[in-house]
């Protein structure tokens, strides 16, 4: 839990946001573990406060639950990401995109439906849909070239998940994430006690119903009712804390930074992944989703550097403050700073051998600094400029790299006959103890003149 002083910080600010913005109704928390450390409600639902457990409407979060259903089959071997999604829904074979596209929206599909406005309106079914909104035409641009969101494409990947279950995606989500999470209150329609939406007036203190349905085959791109309580406890699957449901791996990979939110002549700061956006402020790493439906605002954004995921959600169509959640965080990191982790010899020691591999070595005349960390990976920092990595072990003298240019690249350690250190060969760059080792395969091989100087200098 926080402490008072942080815990009414946190408050007023969730008042100022909820008054100068005008919402019915505003909830926040901030999660540590997937349990709640602070709660806030600003407004009233039926002349009461909002609490932990009332629902509100998440709209696009609903996808990292399709996501994941869809990571699970993925794990199981069920299908591969690579897969056209033709050849799993076969009404869809002329379709080019793959799975990972849909998931990433770099399927160049249509952003919406052809018909009305689908989330004020009744759903269809998924054939209509098909016949509607998933011809040739639709196709927006090649495959993989850019990001551009697709609800469209999240029908589609609810319905992948539907057909490899045999069963309504929100029947697989439900009995296989949220009841063994106990999320009792997410559901995909309301369920009281609930907030109802409502669009506020941009120029007078009144409000308007929003209309609530079945969005039929739409429903996986946006309708899922949850609270803030059910979020904090999904945002530790996101952080890949539940491998009983998620492997940590798969979740990493979920968040990997696949296609940017490109604005022209900006830098990068938001980009999506599997199923999840990512943030980048100046450097600083954040993942997880926004909704927006009409009536409904929400976020969930998990804060690795900080330990935590906050949870915000009102029913106003629109009006919420974007500085809300960035002052929220700020807050926390202000007042309560995460302590950096005690020091300690690693817990599992070190692979024989693999201490030998530390220290100094070179590519050419850049120099690296090989070290291990506490999971026991070799890490690659560059002395002056280089490319960085690290490295796990997947064999005797052989490790994998783990992201950047080396990512998936091997490793070999090179030894002399009588098993000492001779070089280092990385996807064929040779690093030696010293700059171009005579002793070591460098590539082209070393001067026999050696290092020279004076009348042997370049130009003499």
């Amino acid at each position: 839990m926080v402490t008072d002083d942080t815990a009414g910080a946190l408050g007023r600010r969730l008042a100022l946001a909820q008054s100068s913005s005008r919402l019915p109704s505003l909830v926040a928390a901030l999660a540590k573990d997937g349990a709640i450390a602070w709660f806030g409600a600003a407004g009233e639902i039926g002349g009461s406060a909002p609490n932990e457990s009332t629902q509100y409407r998440c709209g696009s979060i609903s996808k990292t639950f399709v996501a994941v259903a869809v990571m699970r089959l993925r794990d199981e071997g069920l299908l591969e990401l690579n897969d056209p999604i033709g050849a799993h829904l076969p009404e869809l074979s002329g379709f080019p995109a793959s799975v990972a596209q849909l998931l990433s929206h770099t399927s160049g599909l249509r952003a919406e439906t052809s018909g009305p406005w689908w989330e004020r309106t009744p759903g269809r079914p998924f054939a209509d849909l098909v016949a509607s909104s998933i011809r040739p035409e639709d196709v927006l641009s090649r495959p993989g070239r850019r990001f551009h969101y697709s609800n469209v494409g999240y029908a589609v990947l609810g319905e992948l998940v539907a057909r490899l279950r045999g069963a309504r995606w929100d029947e697989v989500v439900a009995h296989e994430l949220l009841g063994p999470l106990e999320m009792a209150r997410t559901t995909t329609r309301p369920v009281p006690p609930h907030a109802s939406g409502h669009g506020v007036h941009p120029h007078a203190d009144v409000w308007l119903p929003e209309p609530e349905h079945d969005a039929a085959s739409m429903a996986p791109a946006g309708q899922i009712w949850t609270t803030v309580e059910d979020l904090a406890t999904w945002s530790a699957v996101l952080a890949g804390d539940r491998p009983d449901l998620l492997a940590a791996e798969t979740a990493a990979e979920m968040r990997e930074p696949l296609a940017l939110t490109d604005m022209p002549d900006e830098p990068w700061t938001a980009a999506y992944g599997l199923g999840l956006q990512v943030f980048n402020r100046d450097g600083d790493r954040s993942f997880g989703h926004s909704g927006s439906m009409p009536g409904f605002l929400a976020l969930l954004r998990i804060v690795p550097a900080q330990g935590c995921a906050l949870v915000v959600m009102t029913n106003a169509t629109s009006g919420l403050d974007p500085a809300l959640e960035g002052d929220l965080l700020g807050i926390l990191a202000e007042r309560e700073p995460v302590a950096p982790p005690t020091w300690g010899p690693a817990p599992r020691g070190l692979h024989p051998g693999v201490l030998e591999l530390t220290g100094t070595w070179y590519w050419g005349t850049s120099g690296f600094l090989l070290s291990v960390n506490r999971e026991g990976d070799l890490e690659l920092s560059a002395l002056s400029l280089g490319r960085e990595s690290a490295f796990r072990r997947t064999g005797e003298d052989r490790f994998v790299g783990l992201f950047g240019y080396y990512a998936g690249e091997t490793l070999r350690v090179g030894r002399h006959p009588d098993g000492s250190l001779s070089h280092l060969d990385i996807g064929s760059f040779i690093l030696t103890r010293t700059p171009y080792d005579p002793s070591a395969p460098v590539p082209g091989g070393v001067s026999e003149t050696g290092w020279v100087g004076g009348a042997g200098s370049p130009g003499a």
